[in-house]
C-alpha cells in the first residue's frame, strides 16, 4: 500500500468504506472519506466521523494541514460530520487563511447547514456546487456533471486527469441519466449501500450498480459505502463471484484501499 502512496503522480485512498447509519454508528467500517493527492495538490472528499483520526493514523501519515480543499458531495453526517474540524486543521486553527471548501447549496444553509458560522471565515474560499460546473484547485480539475436523486442536495464528481477520468457518483437513487453522464469514465466509483433493491430508499443496490457498470463499461469499477446487507453478503466473496461469473473488473473497496491515478 505504501508503494502506491509514494507514486509521483497521485493516488486516491479510501479512508473509509462505511455506508448507511448502522455501519457508521458501530464503525464496522470507517466513515472517514476519501483522500486524493495529485502532484502537489491534496483534497479530502466527504470527511465523515473519524476522518481526522484516520488521517493521522494513516501510513504514511496524511497531514490535514496540507489540504488544499475539502469537498462534500452532500451534508449527511456520514459524509460531513468532520468537516468543521478538517477546516480547522487545513487552516491551522484558523490562523492561516487558506484552502477551499466545495459543497452543495443546502450544506451552507443558515438553518441546517453543516459549516459553523465562525469556521466560515477560515478558508480562502467557499464554493457552491452547481450542475455542470467545472472547478480547478491546484493541479486538480473536476466537474459536478449531474445532481443526484437523494434526500438532500447531492452531486457526483468527475475528476479530470490527462489520461483518465475518475468518477465518484456518491449517494443516489438509480436513474437512467447516470449511465449517459458517466459514460466516459475510466474509473467509476459507486456507493453501493444495499445488497438487494429497496425502491423506497435513495441508494443504489448491488444489482443497480452492476447494471450501471455494464452500461458505462469503465476500465475499472470500485464499489464502496456498504450498508449492513452488503457487509453480511461479504464483499470480498462477492468480488470473486462477480469477476468469475460476469467477467467485470470490479473492486470492492476496503478501509485503506488505494488506487493509483492511471
Amino acid at each position: 500500500m505504501d508503494q502506491v502512496l509514494n507514486k509521483k503522480e497521485g493516488f486516491l485512498k479510501f479512508l473509509g468504506t462505511a455506508g448507511a447509519r448502522f455501519v457508521m454508528i458501530r464503525q464496522l467500517r470507517s466513515s472517514a472519506g476519501l483522500w486524493l493527492r495529485y502532484k502537489s495538490t491534496n483534497l479530502i472528499i466527504d470527511p465523515g466521523p473519524g476522518s481526522l483520526v484516520k488521517c493521522n493514523s494513516s501510513r504514511p501519515k496524511l497531514d490535514p494541514s496540507s489540504l488544499d480543499a475539502i469537498i462534500l458531495t452532500h451534508k449527511h453526517l456520514d459524509h460531513a460530520n468532520d468537516v468543521n474540524v478538517m477546516i480547522e486543521a487545513m487552516t491551522e486553527g484558523g490562523f492561516r487563511k487558506r484552502g477551499k471548501v466545495v459543497l452543495p447549496p443546502d450544506a451552507l444553509d443558515e438553518k441546517e447547514g453543516v459549516i459553523f458560522s465562525y469556521v466560515k471565515k477560515f478558508p480562502e474560499e467557499i464554493i457552491i456546487m452547481e450542475e455542470g460546473k467545472r472547478y480547478k484547485i491546484g493541479d486538480v480539475e473536476f466537474i459536478t456533471p449531474l445532481k443526484n436523486i437523494h434526500s438532500v442536495d447531492t452531486f457526483g464528481i468527475k475528476f479530470l486527469f490527462p489520461n483518465s477520468i475518475i468518477s465518484l457518483v456518491s449517494d443516489t437513487k438509480f436513474f437512467p441519466k447516470l449511465s449517459q453522464v458517466y459514460k466516459d469514465s475510466t474509473v467509476l466509483i459507486l456507493n453501493v449501500v444495499f445488497y438487494q433493491k429497496k425502491p423506497d430508499y435513495e441508494h443504489l443496490s448491488l444489482e443497480e450498480a452492476l447494471d450501471l457498470v455494464k452500461k458505462i463499461n469503465p476500465k475499472q469499477a470500485i464499489f464502496t459505502h456498504f450498508g449492513m446487507t452488503m457487509l453480511r453478503a461479504k464483499p470480498h466473496l462477492l468480488e470473486e463471484k462477480i469477476k468469475k461469473e460476469l467477467n467485470l473488473n470490479i473492486k470492492f473497496a476496503y478501509d485503506g484501499f488505494s488506487l493509483e491515478i492511471p
